[in-house]
Parts: structure tokens; sequence; C-alpha cells
């Protein structure tokens, strides 16, 4: 049962979000355990098609934790909605959402469908906006290099776009970066900008100096590897400094790459703590992109748990990181770049001006209060009329009291 101090919110999420081991779901977990640090019960639904149940350490911060299955099997190119909200229907939710009257926190606009369900027309809705879809799913089809994979990604992105008019049935949107809040907030208003949920607490210093360099991410997203093959080629071949390539499931392509230079290794399949472990004893981590959709969390892992930081320009474009990082404009000003921070250390100076920034602008227990102030709550906003017409009853009868002896 809800304790009658705690008030309850639900929250429907894409993929399983524990453990938090790639972007999406680390920003749904830590914003679960907020949540739930803030004194809120929670309803946790999810929808899995690959990854193991997780019961025991969702169950620490939800009240309830009801999976339900992802329909792969459909048709991707049957039907008007994409295939990533599509697959993600379910009797057994929408039962389940109506079972009460609290809000709703949609994670993604994967999680959307039943976002204009009538049944749910008088309950708050919030939607985490992961990223401007359609834009993520055209950049996706211009990495791709299968044609089946290239091909379904050019429809999903317009079946996308056609769909995100869905968000007006949204009481709120909540946007994972400033670029993203001015996207929505132009198009449907009502928009909140809050950063990405993240694993750090605090900022620790990491040493002065490291001696080798780091590109990490999951490795087998088109997105990753594409930027992997980029730097191996125009970077990390023509320097002596030894590099790592490190993420998941990395093609073969990019492993017969590796192979081919002796200042490059590859490291895959390691865990969370193998990565952070990595990243902070790299002298450099380099990130790079060719799209600068939503947030890059390993961009504020590499900042958080790291040294220098040397990034293109797309990587940092409206996340309000810029600051702490070393852009490079192209591959030759990344090379430069390279060899001139290797001989520099990491001092205090750098860390204590990013402790500073990171600390205001992108702490977990700012955002969730934040957010939580903007979700109304059944019987919050009716308990405060009460109170206020109670307050203007009272000072209506001491005002006539005043009159009689006047």
């Amino acid at each position: 049962m809800t304790s009658s101090k705690r008030r309850l919110i639900h929250i429907v999420a894409f993929d399983v979000p524990y453990p938090a081991d790639y972007g999406g779901v680390i920003d749904i977990f830590y914003k679960i355990k907020a949540i739930y640090d803030e004194g809120f019960d929670i309803k946790l639904h999810i929808y899995y098609y690959g990854r193991k149940h997780s019961k025991s350490e969702l169950r620490k911060y939800c009240l309830e934790v009801n999976y339900y299955p992802r329909k792969i099997y459909k048709n991707p190119f049957v039907g008007s909605k994409p295939y990533i909200v599509n697959s993600r229907n379910s009797d057994a939710l929408l039962k389940n959402l109506q079972k009460d009257n609290a809000p709703i926190l949609f994670e993604g606009l994967h999680c959307t469908y039943y976002l204009n369900d009538p049944s749910l027309s008088n309950r708050f809705k919030l939607v985490r906006t992961h990223n401007i879809e359609h834009h993520y799913y055209k950049h996706l089809e211009n990495s791709e290099f299968r044609y089946f994979k290239k091909y379904f990604f050019r429809i999903e992105a317009k079946k996308l776009k056609k769909y995100e008019a869905i968000l007006k049935h949204a009481d709120k949107i909540a946007a994972i970066s400033r670029n993203d809040f001015k996207y929505f907030n132009k198009k449907f208003g009502k928009t909140l900008y809050v950063p990405a949920f993240h694993t750090n607490t605090s900022t620790d210093n990491p040493g002065k100096k490291g001696n080798y360099i780091l590109y990490h991410g999951n490795l087998s997203v088109p997105e990753n590897y594409t930027a992997a093959i980029e730097l191996i080629k125009n970077v990390f071949s023509k320097i002596k400094t030894p590099s790592i390539i490190a993420g998941n499931n990395p093609p073969k392509e990019l492993i017969s790459l590796c192979n081919k230079f002796d200042n490059i290794s590859l490291k895959s399949n390691l865990s969370t703590n193998e990565i952070h472990t990595l990243i902070k004893e790299a002298h450099i981590n380099v990130l790079y992109t060719n799209q600068n959709t939503g947030i890059k969390l390993k961009l504020l892992n590499a900042l958080y748990l790291g040294k220098f930081s040397i990034v293109n320009p797309l990587i940092v474009d409206g996340s309000g990181l810029e600051d702490m990082c070393i852009i490079s404009y192209n591959f030759e000003d990344m090379i430069k770049s390279i060899n001139e921070f290797m001989h520099k250390d990491y001092d205090n100076d750098y860390y204590i001006k990013r402790k500073k920034i990171l600390e205001e602008k992108f702490n977990n227990q700012n955002s969730i209060k934040y957010l939580i102030n903007h979700i109304k709550f059944p019987g919050y906003q009716e308990n405060n009329d009460a109170k206020s017409n109670k307050i203007r009853s009272t000072k209506r009868l001491l005002t006539f009291v005043f009159q009689l002896f006047t």
C-alpha cells in the first residue's frame, strides 16, 4: 500500500533501467533513485525485450515493478505509428495505470502509445524526451552502412516526425538538453529543461597524469562505432600516444582496424566499474560525434571522473559543458590538442573550476526538485485551494468582528 505520507507517481520505462549501463537507462535509473530520495512512492512499468529483469534492485526504490513484453515480432513497416512506439503497448499496462489517479511520467516518445487515451484524460502526464527522435533516427540512417537497417531508420524517422504531434497531449515535456528544450518549447510550449540524471554524486580529483587517451561508448550503436572508426583513421593512427577504444559489442570492422596499429588497443564488454576506471586513469578522454542529438552521458562521465576532455563541437553544442572541454574543430586540430595536453598536468585549478560547474548545473537533487515542482499531484492543488479558502474566510470574519467594535 502507498504510505499516507508519500505521494505516488507512475513511471513507464522503454527498457529495463538496471543495470544502468547505457545512456537512456542511466537517465531513468538515477531519476528513479532521486524521486525515491525525495519521499515519493513509485509504480514502475517496464517494457522488456532482451535485458534481464532486475526486480531486486529496482524494488529498493519502487512500490511496484511491473514488466510487459515488447512486441518486437511486429512488422516494423506496417502502420502509421513508429515501430519504437507500436511495439510498446500493453492492455495490462493501461489497466494498471487506470487503478489510481496519480501522475504518469512517460520515459521517451517510445512509451507514449497511451498518452492520448481517453481513460487517462484527467491525469497529469509528463513526457521525458531523450532526443528529438526523428533527428536521431535520421542520423542513424546516415551512420548505417547495412541496407536493411538504413532503410528501416529512414522510414522510422519519417513516422517519428509525424507522430511527434502526440506530445500536445502531455501536460509537460521534460527536455534533456538545452537544444532540445528550444525545439520542443517552440513547437509545443509547456517544456522544461531538466539535465540528464547520472551516476555521479560528486567530483573527485583524478590526479595529475595519465599515460593514454581513451574513446568509449556502446560500440554496437552506429553513431559510436562510426565515430571510433573515424578517430582511428584520422587521429589515433597518426600519433604515437597509446590509445584505447572501449565499449560493448564492437563490430568486426572495428576489431580488424584496431589490430592494424601498435598504439591502439580495443577493450570490449567491460563492467561499468572497469569503464569508469579507464576514464579516470586516462590523461585525455576524446569524444567525437557526427550528430548533436540529446546529451552525451559519456561526456558527463568523462568530466566528472576524468582529466582533460578533447571534443568536437557537435558533442557539446547546447550542453552547457563547453567551458570544461578542449574543443577541436577538425581532426588536425584534435591531433594538435592531444600532443599539447599530453604534456600538461591536470592541476587543481582545472579540477576546482570543473567541480563548481558540474555540482551546480548537473546535480541530480537540484534537477529532481525542479521537476517535481512542476508536477500536479491529485489533491495537492485542491488542498492548497482549501487552505486559501480557509485563510480568506478567517480574514473576512476578522474584518466583520473589527467592524462591529469600531
